[in-house]
């Protein structure tokens, strides 16, 4: 009985096997080149890897950006979104100044547990004039998209003066010079401008009546009639207590709006498409 090793001719007389002459790995069957085994000739040289990476990705961001310039707007409209006004507008300027982003978001996600808590998702349109926008990246405080009018100005007022008073395990540090840091709307004017350059859609008569606006919104006794026609729904009162037009009343202005543009009771996703 033969052994079945006869059968099996040696490596050196087997066409198909890689010889030590043949300029390959002995004893190693050779790849067929194929077309798609051919990616080796871009891998082993850099300069054309670089080329054909830079075709793709240039073709790739053609495809993706190109069809935005023929788009009106890349944001659907929603009823009730306005641009701040002059003190809101201030009150923004403060929050960013004191880096209040850090700590607080203001972007809810459309997950269970965010909604419960803090209210409806937020929308694209609802920060579509905030310029930079304000989303956040952290949450070591709460998210303060839907702030507005869930606490008395009062409450604002002890929580930014001292924050453990009124919750005690908060690490947030106390803002009560804000309370003494009178405001004065000079360049009121020049902010509104600045924010229309970038596209925020601000009238020559917001930007004439930028400082009257700005002084009537926190003097519930003055004429505010006109504010209320170019920023419907602005809140007019004496946000912080004080005679004096402060730093803190713009900054709780602008607390006090967030998140209540939209009337979310009669609100439907289908309508913003």
């Amino acid at each position: 009985m033969s052994d079945k090793n006869d059968k099996i001719p040696p490596a050196e007389d087997d066409p198909k096997v890689t010889q030590p002459g043949d300029g390959g790995i002995p004893n190693e069957l050779p790849h067929h080149r194929k077309l798609l085994d051919k990616h080796a000739i871009l891998e082993r040289n850099a300069t054309l890897l670089m080329v054909f990476a830079f075709l793709v990705v240039t073709i790739g961001g053609i495809v993706e950006i190109a069809p935005l310039f023929w788009l009106e707007n890349t944001i659907e409209e929603v009823e009730g979104v306005r641009p701040y006004s002059p003190l809101e507008l201030a009150g923004r300027e403060v929050y960013v100044r004191e880096g209040c982003y850090v700590c607080h978001s203001q972007m809810i996600r459309p997950m269970r547990d965010e909604v419960e808590r803090y209210g409806h998702y937020s929308l694209a349109a609802e920060s579509m004039y905030d310029h930079p926008f304000q989303w956040g990246s952290k949450r070591t405080g709460p998210d303060l998209a839907r702030v507005g009018g869930r606490y008395s100005d009062e409450w604002h007022v002890d929580h930014l003066e001292d924050p453990q008073s009124v919750v005690p395990e908060s690490i947030m540090p106390k803002y009560d010079y804000l309370r003494r840091a009178t405001i004065e709307p000079e360049h009121v004017g020049d902010l509104l401008r600045t924010h229309r350059a970038v596209g925020v859609p601000y009238t020559d008569e917001m930007i004439a009546s930028a400082r009257t606006d700005f002084t009537v919104q926190a003097d519930p006794m003055g004429d505010y009639d006109g504010l209320l026609e170019r920023y419907p729904g602005a809140q007019v009162r004496n946000f912080d207590g004080r005679d004096e037009l402060t730093e803190m009343d713009a900054l709780i202005a602008y607390l006090q709006v967030l998140g209540t543009m939209v009337d979310f009771s009669t609100f439907e996703a289908a309508d913003a498409r």
